[in-house]
């Protein structure tokens, strides 16, 4: 007759505890468990489906790879996002957690920063200039998690260009202020003025979602939470550090990356070609035109001034780099 084990009965005795008011006895959850397959690795991920969805539109092989990229990006994204909301929900204000938090935040930046390099290097740009005709008008600028990002990490007043800024206040109705969100500068047609079919699609099928995100954390929002702090924890080296770097990543350093694949794929000599949804990138994408600041308050008023400048001058001056 087989004996019992103090920690097997010690674990039985918990898992009564636990079940006891569920409805059922922990001998019906011990059937399931008796019954229930082992799980194997694929099926725990889902790799037969992940592995199924890229599709795609051409023959050109290279598609493969904008198609995997991009979907792996969002995946980061949505990492991004997971450890954001932890942050937005915290009620103890410690700062170890928030930096242990943020410093997630900055690795899967730096990962999705450094693998650019796919983008720009891995791909042949007469293949892309071809497959990228049959994606109208869809494009990268549809990415509603990165918008996602930006609410979840400052109030939308910060989310607007400094013209913007100058004729509204933080205190202005969400709605307006949503309508002159900077991103939707960047896709407007070129010479109409008017916003692109891209935008359009983009606003019908997110607005509700941002404007509802919006509302949920006003006032909880990664920078409001920061600044209520306690003063001895917002004066945090490391914290502050954690969120410059965070800024500096979201709202510099990939933008920049996208420069880089933009002008490789879309510039020829003087020529600059339209981005597949019609976008303006090149009076969008560059953080010195944008300044768009997540945490206003940790930076002086000479870098915010100068915001983007000296990352863009080292990034595409050969002389200023090492």
């Amino acid at each position: 007759m087989a004996i019992k084990k103090p920690e097997i009965e010690a674990q039985i005795a918990k898992l009564e505890e636990k079940y006891k008011n569920s409805g059922q006895d922990l001998s019906s959850y011990l059937d399931g468990l008796l019954y229930e397959r082992y799980l194997t690795y694929w099926d725990y991920i889902h790799l037969d489906t992940l592995l199924s969805l890229q599709i795609p539109r051409t023959h050109f092989p290279d598609e493969k790879v904008f198609i995997m990229y991009h979907q792996i990006t969002e995946l980061y994204f949505k990492l991004i996002i997971h450890e954001q909301k932890q942050i937005i929900d915290d009620k103890v204000q410690k700062a170890d957690f928030i930096i242990s938090k943020i410093e997630r935040i900055n690795n899967y930046y730096k990962i999705l920063i450094n693998s650019f390099n796919v983008m720009i290097n891995g791909m042949e740009r007469a293949q892309f200039l071809k497959y990228r005709m049959a994606l109208l008008p869809a494009s990268g600028f549809q990415s509603a998690q990165f918008r996602m990002i930006e609410l979840y990490s400052t109030p939308m007043y910060n989310l607007l260009p400094p013209s913007a800024q100058e004729k509204l206040s933080p205190e202005s109705p969400l709605e307006t202020l949503y309508e002159n969100i900077y991103w939707k500068k960047g896709a407007v047609d070129t010479k109409t003025e008017e916003k692109t079919l891209t935008l359009k699609q983009f606003e019908y099928r997110y607005t509700p979602r941002f404007m509802r995100i919006a509302r949920e954390v006003e006032g909880t929002t990664i920078y409001e939470k920061y600044l209520q702090l306690p003063e001895e924890v917002k004066i945090n080296k490391m914290l502050v550090s954690a969120m410059k770097q965070l800024d500096v990543n979201a709202n510099v350093n990939w933008n920049l990356m996208h420069m880089g694949a933009a002008y490789k794929h879309l510039s020829k000599e003087k020529m600059t070609i339209d981005a597949t949804g019609g976008t303006n990138w090149k009076e969008y994408l560059p953080p010195s035109f944008q300044k768009i600041i997540f945490f206003p308050e940790i930076w002086s008023e000479s870098e915010k001034a100068d915001w983007g400048k000296q990352w863009v001058e080292h990034m595409f001056n050969p002389e200023m780099k090492e």
